[in-house]
C-alpha cells in the first residue's frame, strides 16, 4: 500500500496555479511587495476581519518581528509554554528576552491560565500564549491578567488560522497574533506567515523590519532585515484562499471519523471539543495514557505499516539542548506538559485523506 504521510499540503490544480502566475512572466515582478502580495494582504484582512495584516516569508520571522515591534526591554521575562514548536521559544530568546515556562491544561494543551499569575514578577513584560492544534487559549482570562499587570500579549496562532471563538476571528486577540502559512498548515503560501493587529502606528514599523527600513530609492529610515513574501508564495495563497472553506470541511469529515472510531476507548484520550469555538481541524492529537500500547509502540506500529505519525510536541522546548543551561529550563517545572509530550501522537490528517485510510489507521491502533 502507498505511504500515508502525517500531512499533505493543500494545493490548487496545476492549471489554476499556472494561470495565477502567468502574468509574472510579463511583469518580471516576482518579489518586493508586488500586486499579488498586495491582493493577498487585502484578502486576508477581510477574511480574518482585522485592520492590519503584514505578510512575511515565513511564520517564524512574523513572530520574531511581532515581538520586536513591541519594544520590550532586553532581559525582560516573557511567560510562555514549552508545549510548542521550537520557533515560539526561539523568537523570544532571539529578541533578548527570557522565557518563563508555564504549564498547560490537560484537556486542550493550551497555557494554563490558573498558573500564569504565580509566575509574574517585576521583570515580566509580556505573555506569548500558543493556540495548539486549533484549540484556542483562554483569551478572556489572558486579557484580564495582561490588563491587570500591564503586560503585552503576542499570540502564536500558527495552528489557529480560520478559527473563531464566539464568532470572533483568532486574529483579533492580543496585541498581535501571528499565523504560519507553512506547507503543512490548513492554509499555506508554500512558506509564509503574517502578523495581525489593530495599532495603526505599527504598520510602518513592521514593514520597515521586513524590508531593511527602506522608504525610497535614497531613503533608509530603520535598521531592518529581509522577511518579504515573494509573488510565487502570494500566488499560492490567492489560489488556496478560493478553496479554503471546502478544504476545512473535508478535514472535518476526517476528524469526525477519527472521533467516531477512537472515542470511549480505555487508555486513549482525545482533545476536548471546545465550547464556542469554530475549529479549523488542523491536527488530530491522541494521548495514549495506560493504553495497551505506549505512544512509541503505536508510532512504530504505524511506521511498520507505511503510515506516518508525529510525536508533536516532543520534546518540550524547555528540554532542548540549546536551553539546557538556561535558568528557566527544566521539564520538572511543567509536569502536565511533560506528561502529554511523552504520550501524544498526532495522526495523519489532511483534506484528501480518505475515510478508508482513516479506518485502516484506527484498525491498526485498536486491533
Amino acid at each position: 500500500m502507498s505511504k500515508i504521510l502525517v500531512t499533505r499540503s493543500s494545493m490548487p490544480s496545476y492549471e489554476e496555479y499556472c494561470e495565477e502566475i502567468k502574468d509574472l512572466w510579463e511583469s518580471h515582478w516576482i518579489t518586493n511587495m508586488g500586486t499579488k502580495h498586495q491582493r493577498l494582504q487585502l484578502e486576508l484582512e477581510k477574511y480574518l476581519n482585522v485592520p492590519h495584516c503584514i505578510l512575511y516569508t515565513n511564520g517564524h520571522l512574523a513572530l520574531e518581528n511581532a515581538i520586536a515591534a513591541l519594544n520590550l526591554p532586553k532581559g525582560g521575562e516573557v511567560i510562555t509554554t514549552p508545549f510548542t514548536f521550537a520557533s515560539t521559544t526561539h523568537a523570544i530568546v532571539r529578541n533578548g528576552l527570557i522565557p518563563i515556562f508555564c504549564d498547560i491544561k490537560e484537556d486542550n494543551y493550551t497555557i494554563d491560565t490558573e498558573k500564569i499569575e504565580a509566575l509574574i514578577t517585576d521583570n515580566t513584560v509580556a505573555i506569548v500564549p500558543v493556540h495548539v492544534y486549533g484549540n484556542i487559549c483562554d483569551v478572556e482570562e489572558i486579557d484580564r491578567i495582561a490588563k491587570k499587570y500591564g503586560l503585552k500579549v503576542i499570540y502564536d496562532a500558527a495552528h489557529a488560522f480560520a478559527v473563531k471563538y464566539k464568532g470572533k476571528s483568532s486574529a483579533s486577540f492580543g496585541d498581535i497574533s501571528m499565523f504560519s502559512f507553512h506547507a503543512t498548515k490548513v492554509f499555506n503560501t508554500i512558506e509564509g506567515g503574517c502578523a495581525c493587529f489593530k495599532e495603526d502606528s505599527w504598520v510602518t514599523l513592521l514593514n520597515d523590519m521586513k524590508n531593511f527600513g527602506i522608504h525610497g530609492p535614497e531613503s533608509v529610515e530603520y535598521v531592518g532585515g529581509n522577511a518579504k513574501m515573494n509573488e510565487f508564495q502570494a500566488a499560492m495563497g490567492l489560489c488556496n484562499m478560493k478553496h479554503l472553506d471546502k478544504e476545512i470541511a473535508k478535514r472535518k469529515k476526517v476528524v469526525m471519523r477519527y472521533r467516531e472510531r477512537l472515542s470511549g476507548v480505555d487508555g486513549i484520550r482525545l482533545s476536548k471539543i471546545q465550547k464556542d469555538v469554530e475549529s479549523n481541524y488542523a491536527y488530530f492529537p491522541v494521548v495514549f495514557d495506560e493504553y495497551k500500547y505506549t505512544r512509541n509502540e503505536v508510532f512504530e506500529l504505524l511506521a511498520e505499516n507505511n503510515i506516518g505519525a508525529r510525536k508533536y510536541f516532543y520534546p518540550l522546548t524547555n528540554s532542548f539542548e540549546c536551553y539546557r543551561n538556561y535558568p528557566t529550563a527544566g521539564t520538572e517545572k511543567t509536569p502536565v506538559a511533560q506528561h502529554m509530550a511523552l504520550r501524544v501522537l498526532t495522526l495523519p490528517l489532511f483534506a484528501d485523506l480518505s475515510l478508508a485510510d482513516v479506518d485502516r489507521i484506527c484498525d491498526l491502533i485498536l486491533d
